[in-house]
């Protein structure tokens, strides 16, 4: 199998997977009755909180593994897994638009994970990260293709670490306010407001990470 038709594959895999979430999130929203999630979510964890936390956990081991499976090397391995994982988001809120006609507007709320603690935001924060993962992952696996290795410095690594860093705590700003009053506070956090200017920041600062590992005058050769 060539190098497009496992990227072809790879992301046909993210679609259907999010086909197959975006349903249960459908089940979930009928089950309890939610029509806005601001004001319908569940404000107390139940026995269906610790399986939803599972399913998230096994949808990342999923798209691991067609990562480990699609690629030859660990480059193009990541590459894959960070394609299908930006696919993956952008599908779901595609399959959920179709099904219940949400989200409305790029800047509806939702709340996107909730490993470790519960992650809010408006949509199009989570699909601009999805839309650079997707790129990126093709990135790699390209580079990969033409034996071209990225630049993981410590320097580099630091600097992408620092962007996640920042954008992880405007998605869980508020919830980690909430967590030295335990599991119920957290379950009651809903946000005011999105940290905007802190979003921005972490996300360009990933953004500049990945333009310094994958830049083509920054690379170096794969040994082979």
């Amino acid at each position: 199998m060539d190098m497009r038709t496992r990227l072809l594959m790879v992301a046909l895999f993210a679609v259907a997977m999010a086909y197959v979430e975006s349903a249960a999130v459908v089940y979930l929203r009928e089950a309890y009755g939610i029509t806005d999630i601001l004001h319908d979510l569940p404000r107390e964890p139940d026995r269906l909180t610790a399986i939803e936390i599972g399913r998230e956990a096994m949808t990342m081991v999923m798209l691991l593994a067609a990562g480990v499976i699609a690629g030859r090397r660990m480059q193009d391995r990541i590459g894959y897994f960070v394609l299908a994982f930006g696919a993956w988001d952008i599908a779901y809120y595609g399959w959920l638009a179709l099904f219940l006609g949400w989200p409305r507007s790029p800047l509806d709320w939702d709340v996107l994970f909730l490993i470790p603690l519960p992650w809010w935001g408006p949509v199009i924060a989570p699909v601009s990260i999805a839309a650079m993962m997707v790129v990126g992952g093709a990135a790699a696996v390209l580079q990969a293709e033409r034996g071209i290795a990225w630049r993981m410095t410590r320097a580099n690594v630091a600097i992408a670490a620092a962007g996640i860093a920042v954008v992880l705590y405007a998605f869980m700003a508020d919830a980690i306010a909430a967590a030295p009053e335990g599991s119920d506070a957290v379950s009651k956090v809903r946000p005011g407001s999105f940290a905007w200017p802190l979003f921005l920041a972490g996300f360009g600062v990933m953004s500049w990470a990945g333009l310094r590992v994958t830049w083509p005058w920054r690379s170096r050769l794969l040994r082979t």
